[in-house]
């Protein structure tokens, strides 16, 4: 529901601000009040095409800001979900739009910027404009599939045919997918094999770089490491035996000692002291010499063994850089090419499956298109015959309404193939025609109406406004007309500018569209809401003109009076 609009600086408009209730809402006006000026501002607000022409004159910019409360679920909230825009649970809507004078746009929703085209998109799917050969809403046959279906009620057929639709999608992607990688060049089937054999060759492991680098690292020290023990070696040994021929020097003289002045005593006892210990360095020794000569083997390496490892190490990384990975990776990489060329190899096999899995998928999918079909042309027969019922009491009974639906599998999507197309044929032997092709203007407003009426109810939080529906018309149906504005505002709020007092008469709220001169010599138009004896002076003053007598006011109240 629209709950409020605020104008500023819009043509004749300085300043407005209206707030609207439910149900049916009349805006009358003398001619050239500006009434158009206010339908044009609410279409600033909802993402029409601007005009500079539309900033009052002497002002910088002019403002256009509608407030707008929906129901749960309404379609609104997806859009401004997928925009990033947040808004909470029975939070109203605001949609704000600026224009300079130099014709340049900022639109605000909520207060968070956004775009044109986004204020566009939302303001398709909270208010519906019939105007006078004006090509939105029913005017524009893009909207035809949505309303029949809306009509048909078939929830469960557009669901079976979605699904299906994105079976087939799926289907046909994995095929194309396949057919792409089929139609691999020659030179890239080439050199996938080139490159897949001479990592065979290569054949790298994982983690060996790590080990070459180094076991190199080794082996560069081996050489210095080997001399170094050597020398360790030579100290120990020494020219003609060393430290060894020294220590058993040594133990034989203490023995020569020992033998002369014998074991007993203190000396004795220092003697057999100095003995075991010679011996135990002896042994420690003889472990010492084992030893470096156990670590001299550790040092033993096969010739020509470091130029392998650095001629390995180079292999590893110069074909690492060749196709620009880490030398870690390269396995992985012979891995997808090997499964690169699988894939080609197997591509044949692939694609046939792929498209009997296609075949299968839209054999589902022609079964619920077709399906659809059928309940769109059974639903056309319907929507035909309660819409031509609808057009006797608005003085349109010769007129023939026909629903196109015209079947394409070339079309095919998620909603099915069928294009729909609302036709009539105001006279009789008159051919059908397109909606917006109908030469008199109060026929077509008065058909968009009567469709209106027969589709009431199916749309959701939809905002209706109808601009001079009544035009070229009076009386019976006149009478008609608001009968059915008032009808079709128990679904959701409608508004009417009007000339008309049958439809004035029955609204719910009546606002007045009103000029008047400024103090500076200017002309402003304002907006007025009715009530009581302003109400009825308003709809007697349509009724009689300028001067408004008894007799108009008694046919007010007269009409005022009538349940719609």
């Amino acid at each position: 529901m629209l709950q409020s609009l605020s104008i500023r600086n819009v043509v004749l408009i300085d300043t407005l601000d209206a707030a609207f209730e439910s149900g049916l809402c009349a805006l009358t006006g003398e001619t050239g009040a500006g009434k158009s000026i206010l339908l044009g501002a609410l279409g600033l607000a909802l993402g029409e095409r601007a005009d500079r022409a539309q900033v009052r004159t002497g002002a910088s910019e002019a403002r256009a800001t509608a407030e707008f409360a929906l129901p749960g679920g309404h379609a609104v909230e997806t859009i401004l979900a997928d925009a990033g825009i947040d808004v909470e649970p029975d939070e109203p809507v605001v949609l704000r739009r600026r224009l300079s004078e130099d014709g340049r746009s900022r639109v605000y929703i909520n207060d968070q910027a956004a775009s044109v085209g986004l204020l566009r998109q939302l303001g398709e799917v909270l208010v519906e404009i019939h105007g006078q050969h004006d090509g939105r809403g029913l005017m524009d046959q893009k909207t035809h599939l949505g309303y029949l279906d809306a009509y048909a009620d078939h929830a469960d057929l557009l669901t079976a045919c979605l699904d299906a639709w994105k079976a087939v999608s799926a289907a046909q992607q994995r095929l194309d997918d396949l057919i792409t990688s089929n139609n691999a060049t020659e030179s890239e089937q080439d050199y996938l094999r080139h490159a897949l054999g001479e990592l065979d060759t290569l054949d790298p492991h994982e983690g060996e770089e790590v080990a070459l680098a180094d076991e190199r690292q080794f082996l560069m020290g081996a050489e210095r490491a080997l001399g170094d023990l050597q020398s360790a070696q030579d100290a120990l040994r020494g020219d003609g035996g060393g430290l060894e021929n020294r220590l058993n020097n040594a133990l034989r003289g203490l023995d020569r000692v020992r033998e002369q002045i014998g074991e007993g005593g203190e000396a004795g006892k220092a003697l057999e002291r100095a003995s075991a210990a010679i011996d135990r360095a002896l042994i420690e020794f003889e472990e010492a010499s084992e030893a470096l000569a156990d670590a001299g083997h550790a040092f033993d390496v096969e010739p020509g063994r470091l130029e392998a490892v650095e001629e390995r190490l180079f292999a590893l990384r110069g074909a690492a850089r060749k196709h620009a990975v880490p030398v870690s990776e390269l396995n992985d990489l012979r891995n997808r090419f090997s499964d690169q060329l699988q894939a080609i190899d197997d591509a044949g096999e692939l694609i046939a499956e792929a498209e009997k899995a296609l075949k299968s998928a839209r054999t589902v999918y022609d079964a619920a298109a077709r399906a659809l079909t059928q309940s769109r042309l059974e639903a056309g027969q319907r929507l035909e015959q309660q819409v031509a019922e609808e057009l006797v009491p608005l003085k349109m009974d010769k007129a023939r309404v026909r629903v196109s639906v015209i079947d394409d599998p070339e079309r095919s999507g998620a909603r099915g193939w069928d294009k729909v197309v609302f036709e009539v044929s105001t006279n009789p032997g008159s051919p059908f025609g397109a909606l917006d092709k109908i030469a008199s203007g109060g026929e077509l407003s008065r058909f968009g109406l009567a469709l209106k009426v027969v589709l009431a109810g199916r749309e959701q939080g939809l905002v209706m406004v109808f601009d001079e529906v009544d035009q070229g018309v009076g009386g019976a149906v006149a009478d008609a007309v608001g009968r059915r504005l008032k009808r079709l505002s128990r679904h959701g709020q409608t508004l009417v500018v009007t000339h008309s007092p049958q439809v004035a008469a029955v609204a719910d709220h009546h606002w007045k569209i009103e000029k008047s001169d400024n103090a500076d010599g200017g002309v402003r138009t304002t907006l007025r809401l009715l009530t009581g004896d302003e109400r009825r002076e308003e709809v007697a003053r349509m009724l009689s003109g300028a001067d408004i007598t008894d007799a108009a006011r008694a046919q007010a109240d007269a009409l005022m009076a009538v349940e719609a």
